[in-house]
């Protein structure tokens, strides 16, 4: 088992499987494109990987705002959901916090779906705080 950040294309396209599952409207032949768009505004995608495949994917930056300084915004974390509660998801939160100190961010933030209540155990478990209402609307 190790956590790398997905750098090439076989990297990338290996974590479309588990991101789908939370993104359940992405096209796989648009999903590299994306991503690589995206990485030239600094996403990165990390995954952690189990027997040569990703079963754990996050997609993150790092950024800075007014109201918090330096901080890394998780955009996706997701467990392959035949792999969950095995422990995957907390190793990949682990490792996005040491990341994110070793950057010099003073915060890691997320918005979550007010429906994935499991998500919400699991980041109340690690000690996150509900600190705000994310409102949108849709242009």
């Amino acid at each position: 088992m190790s956590i790398k950040l997905a750098e090439s294309e076989f990297q990338i396209l290996g974590c479309f499987s588990v991101i789908s599952q939370l993104r359940p409207h992405l096209e796989e032949a648009k999903f590299l494109e994306q991503v690589r768009y995206q990485m030239k505004e600094g996403y990165q995608v990390v995954f952690l990987e189990l027997e040569e495949q990703a079963v754990a994917v996050a997609r993150f930056r790092i950024s800075t705002c007014l109201a918090l300084g330096k901080f890394l915004y998780v955009d996706d974390l997701v467990v392959d959901e035949l792999k969950r509660s095995q422990g995957y998801g907390k190793q990949l939160f682990q490792w996005l916090i040491e990341y994110a100190k070793n950057h010099g961010c003073k915060h890691l933030s997320l918005d979550s779906g007010v429906q994935r209540f499991g998500a919400h155990r699991f980041y109340l478990m690690e000690r996150m705080s509900i600190t705000s209402h994310h409102f949108g609307i849709e242009l």
